[in-house]
């Protein structure tokens, strides 16, 4: 009876809820779905790394929902940071990669939940509802990927060896005409890779691409 009624009263419990996210406008849409679900409350928000962790350490947080790419590392630096301190905060990512390796490096960490962005409110709405009664939820897209990847395991790494040596040379601060010479290829070629770089990684500046290439040991 002890047991039951411990259960009963962790389920009814409301659960104090971070969210991570450097756009004010998906912060404040996410904020107002999560607050309008049974059992949960936003009580801080953070744009960074950093303010996450300061927020972690000065409230009791329970639940963490992040994106991927910050400021200042990658959704995947916060969550080690905090599980090494919190290992039994529950983690949410709410992503726009899809991309297997990274999916499967973010799950080892020991995340409850991996959305995408582009989903529908009804996959966070069940996320949120599968953490609070302690299950695993992954989105239909990420579980198909999954399965898609299990079936492939010699898929492709996400930038090509040539890619790789353009990023490379990218994060060492050579100009595109600079990496053309070092490689023998045109400079032409070499913005075409830039773009592609950029595409597959969906970074939109510098310092993001260095940051994800730098966690995803792309260089």
């Amino acid at each position: 009876m002890k047991i039951m009624s411990y259960l009963q009263l962790k389920s009814n419990s409301v659960l104090n809820t971070l969210l991570v996210d450097d756009h004010a406008m998906m912060l404040d849409g996410v904020a107002r779905l999560v607050d309008e679900q049974e059992g949960y409350k936003v009580i801080s928000t953070a744009s960074s790394v950093e303010n996450a962790i300061a927020c972690i350490q000065s409230n009791s947080v329970e639940v963490l929902i992040t994106d991927y790419n910050l400021p200042d590392g990658s959704g995947l630096d916060l969550i080690r940071k905090a599980k090494e301190v919190y290992p039994h905060l529950k983690v949410i990512v709410l992503s726009m990669h899809d991309e297997a390796h990274l999916v499967k490096e973010v799950l080892k960490e020991g995340v409850d939940a991996y959305i995408l962005k582009k989903d529908s409110m009804n996959e966070l709405v069940n996320a949120l509802k599968a953490v609070k009664s302690g299950r695993l939820y992954l989105s239909s897209d990420i579980n198909a990927m999954l399965v898609h990847s299990i079936n492939k395991p010699d898929t492709p790494q996400l930038l090509t060896p040539r890619e790789r040596e353009v990023l490379q040379l990218i994060s060492e601060e050579f100009s595109n005409k600079e990496i053309g010479e070092k490689l023998f290829i045109s400079e032409r070629t070499v913005e075409t890779h830039r773009k592609n770089i950029f595409r597959k990684t969906k970074t939109n500046s510098l310092v993001g691409l260095i940051k994800f290439a730098y966690a995803n040991n792309l260089i």
